[in-house]
């Protein structure tokens, strides 16, 4: 099986002019070593989010967030589809938060001084399941507090059309640093295809996160990807789609979250009327009227030049 080595995931940006470093074919199954956000800096508590002690910190925007890749899929056209099924995400043994002065939107409190003060990183340990490993493992937060390890990958996409996007703060209809929850395994994320061979790329794994990731970073961590590409070929959506086993969403990300909420919903109609033959007055009184029609704010953090990121979602019993 292909695999691409923590050491090569070290992208910062999206570009069209990488040189790929694996070739797949349609469905063929390949790794991702993903860095965490950091690089690999946060080991510790002692670790501040400083940015003068950060590598890679002294430029703008800062080498953060890295991303592995590009994956040249065989046969990708611009105009098509790329779809990408996540099979499964092993996480470390540990993820990291990090708070402080102008971190966030509580960076710069007088209510808390504490959260503007001073630099904090909170270390949080990941224990195994039943099967072993952390796939069915406890994320522990403190002594007291702990939950399932509910792994996802905060940034994915392919090469935008032509310009140069890092993989920071940049977001767009190919990806980016998104962090939404539901490109989690079991899941098949759509985007549209602007280059040959698509130009994939894959880092930011969390190993879980709320929604908002209210102070820009949540639980931070390095892991194993393991995903598949296939094509729908001569077909190109507005935006990335995600379809779940139960419920299918329409994600944007925009600034202000109006825009992304209304765009996201708009986007989901289109695909209701365009695929699965809803009439357009059927598709935008059922998004109104529908108890279980949800929208999901993954990402709403003031960080760098990031929007907002908004998911429209519906269960597929109504489709």
């Amino acid at each position: 099986m292909q695999r691409i080595t923590r050491e090569q995931a070290r992208k910062y940006a999206f570009d069209w002019r990488d040189e790929p470093l694996i070739r797949v074919e349609c469905g063929e199954s390949f790794d991702i070593e993903a860095h965490d956000a950091s690089t690999g800096y946060f080991k510790s508590s002692a670790d501040k989010a400083i940015p003068a002690l950060r590598p890679g910190f002294d430029r703008h925007p800062p080498l953060a967030n890295p991303i592995g890749g590009p994956v040249w899929l065989e046969g990708a056209e611009r105009g098509g589809t790329l779809v990408i099924t996540v099979e499964d995400i092993l996480v470390d043994d540990y993820s990291w938060i990090a708070i402080g002065p102008s971190r966030g939107p509580l960076g710069e409190s007088t209510r808390w001084p504490e959260l503007s003060d001073d630099y904090t990183t909170m270390i949080f340990r990941h224990t195994p399941g039943s099967s072993g490993t952390t796939r069915d493992g406890s994320l522990h937060f403190n002594e007291r507090i702990s939950w399932p390890i509910t792994p996802f990958i905060g940034t994915l996409g392919v090469a935008p059309d032509r310009e140069v996007t890092t993989s920071f703060d940049g977001q767009g209809e190919w990806g980016g640093n998104l962090d939404c929850r539901d490109v989690a395994p079991g899941n098949r994320i759509y985007l549209p295809i602007f280059h040959q061979g698509a130009l994939f790329y894959l880092g930011d794994v969390h190993a879980s996160q709320g929604d908002t990731e209210f102070t820009g970073t949540a639980a931070e961590t390095k892991a194993t990807v393991r995903l598949k590409l296939d094509l729908i070929k001569g077909k190109s959506i507005p935006w990335m789609r995600i379809e779940k086993p139960a419920t299918i969403v329409s994600v944007y990300a925009y600034r202000p979250l109006e825009v992304a909420v209304e765009t996201a919903t708009i986007n989901l109609i289109d695909w209701l009327i365009t695929e699965y033959g809803f009439a357009p007055k059927d598709a935008y009184c059922l998004v109104s009227a529908c108890p279980d029609f949800r929208i999901n704010v993954y990402q709403m953090c003031k960080l760098g030049k990031l929007n907002p990121v908004a998911g429209a979602e519906i269960p597929k019993r109504y489709l």
